[in-house]
């Protein structure tokens, strides 16, 4: 907030006494303050100068700080430092890290050296890099596994010359491809939110914000869109579901969803799936949810792989 409201003529010597480490942690902070009041303002300049006077409120931001920092330092150095604190969150290289998706890590690691991969996987958490170690190619993971069991201590030098690949080369170009829509990232996690809170999360903001509710419904893409499936496409997937979920999946589905799936089975099939439906009783809506994630998430995943069509992009309770 200081250095905000110093502003480009009067924080040129302050920002010159920093180094990178000190630049990176004080741009981390200044992007992410939105608009600060000028009252706040005030009371943070009295308490380091006395009686000074804020003129007005701060927008800290992403492209306030590139601005600032573009001001006093050389294109390459402000280029890094955007770069890095537009990436994941983490006060370092391996928090940030921590939270990359296992998928896009190994979609990196898988093209480095085997030892380097040993290096980067063993500052991890082990449920992470269990999850890299399952997607990389086979041949690699186990290659990585044995230099792993015989790994010594890693001498600082090396950690920092993979720390400045990881910065350099990864984190750099992650940084680019994360600026997605704000309403499609929302509209990914609302598929994921349970009924409940989904219907709690969207009533409050149809009341709030009526247009960016609108407009997150027409991004989501849920259980009920199945119905837009081709007969083809339809019977894909149920072959690559368990049958068990899908009989879950649909006991607590519409009328209408439900007599979509029965419809694109045979006769014997769909009665199968009608007698294992009642036979199994009340079911939690927590696992109804769960199951209709599954299939959405599966119909995703065969779109993906061009095998199906997509037409567009729960607690303790029972249903009977």
């Amino acid at each position: 907030m200081l250095m905000l409201a110093l502003g480009e003529q009067h924080g040129a010597k302050i920002w010159n006494l920093l180094d990178d480490d000190d630049l990176r942690q004080l741009s981390i902070v200044m992007s992410t303050l939105g608009t600060v009041d000028s009252q706040m303002v005030e009371g943070l300049l009295l308490e380091f100068v006395g009686r000074l006077s804020a003129s007005g409120a701060l927008l800290g931001n992403y492209d306030a700080t590139e601005r600032l920092l573009q001001q006093y330092l050389p294109p390459e150095r402000v280029g890094g430092i955007m770069d890095e604190i537009r990436g994941p969150a983490g006060r370092n290289m391996w928090e940030k890290l921590a939270n990359v998706q296992e998928e896009v890590l190994a979609n990196y690691l898988k093209n480095e050296y085997p030892q380097t991969v040993a290096v980067v996987l063993s500052k991890l958490r082990p449920e992470h890099a269990a999850r890299v170690l399952a997607i990389l190619p086979e041949d690699l993971s186990l290659d990585v596994v044995n230099r792993m069991l015989k790994m010594e201590a890693v001498q600082k030098e090396v950690l920092e010359r993979v720390e400045a690949t990881l910065r350099t080369e990864f984190m750099s170009s992650l940084s680019q491809t994360r600026r997605r829509d704000a309403h499609e990232v929302m509209a990914e996690i609302f598929n994921n939110f349970d009924r409940q809170t989904e219907t709690r999360f969207m009533t409050s903001l149809e009341e709030a914000n009526r247009k960016a509710a609108e407009r997150i419904k027409g991004l989501m893409f849920t259980f009920d869109d199945l119905v837009r499936l081709d007969a083809g496409s339809a019977q894909t997937l149920m072959r690559q579901v368990d049958k068990d979920k899908l009989a879950i999946a649909l006991k607590g589905a519409s009328e209408t969803v439900r007599e979509f799936f029965l419809k694109n089975m045979s006769t014997r099939a769909a009665k199968m799936l009608v007698d294992d439906m009642q036979a199994m009783g009340p079911v939690r809506l927590r696992d109804v949810d769960e199951s209709q994630v599954l299939l959405v998430n599966l119909a995703k995943d065969l779109a993906a792989k061009g095998e199906i069509i997509l037409s567009k992009s729960r607690d303790e309770e029972l249903v009977y």
